[in-house]
């Protein structure tokens, strides 16, 4: 889980950060101390075209949940988030000292001005804003790194967290963030065995929803880079955040080896009264007792807070609880 930042790490970062910079850099005139002054700055190619930042980045401001752990984790101070769509395991923006843009069914950016935020990174949600920010902050730029769709998953999310690294001087802690990945990546798919049919779902409400292979909610494109049978394909599936309404009976008469569970509920509801965990609302549905994957235990249950994260920590965290539930059902039959 990520620590708070103090409030006073904002200075000591900054001036970290300066001497991380990368890109084309600018010397300046020396000062009446004897200290010679320089601006840097990096150009990123993002989803909407070239964007040119001034580094050092002081007073970054992110709409994406995909950043928020690996920006924590790097101790990157941010003066704006989204708090309603921040990952209870990330505490380190949740300070008074954190503009809340709220979420993005009802955005304040107007706070975001406020926050007079020197690069603003979007991203997944709040995607649909991107001009709308652009807009009311003229000058400042903006970075969308959002997986683009038809793009292999891999690929963007390590183009991605590469970006961020360039940005904030980062990019010994991006490789690392990108070879876990990519390490977890090859044990899950050497594991699998290569024929075990698949089903993946979205428990929300209680309800549980089908997760469509390529484009479902999380699970949908690890399909493709692990190269999964799916249990089902003659549904024509969506990116639907609950997953798609199909019935469980479906889902049962596909009689799965393995299934797939996204708790939605565990992200956005988890402390309310009547959330039921994902374990107990598959435990608990009579249609799914007789399948193999339950009646083997091959059921793996991506993290609570990945509805509301889905980073590549959460994604190194998803595949590699994956290859450890293969390469434990080739023991078994081994």
């Amino acid at each position: 889980m990520s620590r708070k930042i103090p409030a006073a790490f904002a200075l000591i970062a900054a001036a970290g950060l300066a001497l991380g910079g990368c890109g084309s850099t600018t010397g300046g005139d020396s000062t009446s101390t004897g200290v010679e002054s320089h601006t840097s700055s990096v150009t990123i190619e993002d989803n909407r075209g070239t964007v040119d930042i001034t580094l050092p980045v002081q007073r970054a401001a992110s709409a994406d949940n995909r950043t928020f752990e690996v920006l924590a984790q790097w101790e990157v101070p941010l003066v704006a988030v989204p708090k309603g769509l921040m990952p209870s395991t990330v505490t380190a923006y949740s300070g008074d000292d954190v503009v809340d843009l709220k979420d993005h069914k009802e955005p304040d950016l107007e706070k975001l001005v406020a926050a007079s935020p020197d690069l603003i990174i979007s991203g997944q949600r709040f995607s649909q804003y991107d001009d709308q920010m652009a807009e009311l902050n003229p000058g400042v730029p903006l970075l969308d790194l959002e997986p683009r769709e038809g793009q292999p998953l891999d690929s963007e999310l390590s183009r991605q967290v590469t970006a961020l690294g360039q940005v904030f001087g980062k990019e010994t802690e991006a490789d690392q963030l990108v070879s876990d990945f990519n390490a977890a990546l090859e044990r899950a798919k050497n594991a699998y065995d290569g024929s075990s049919k698949v089903m993946a779902v979205d428990v929300s409400g209680g309800e549980i929803g089908y997760v469509a292979p390529k484009v479902g909610r999380t699970w949908g494109p690890l399909y493709d880079l692990l190269d999964l049978t799916p249990a089902l394909d003659d549904v024509v599936g969506t990116d639907s955040h609950t997953g798609d309404d199909i019935s469980v009976e479906k889902i049962a008469d596909s009689n799965p080896e393995w299934i797939l569970v996204l708790d939605r509920d565990g992200a956005i509801s988890a402390d309310k009264d009547d959330y039921t965990p994902a374990e107990d609302v598959i435990a608990g549905n009579s249609a799914l007792q007789n399948v193999p994957a339950v009646t083997k235990g091959q059921v793996i249950y991506a993290p609570k807070d990945t509805y509301t994260n889905e980073s590549i920590i959460t994604y190194t965290e998803i595949l590699s609880s994956m290859a450890d539930a293969f390469e434990a059902a080739k023991t078994s039959k081994g």
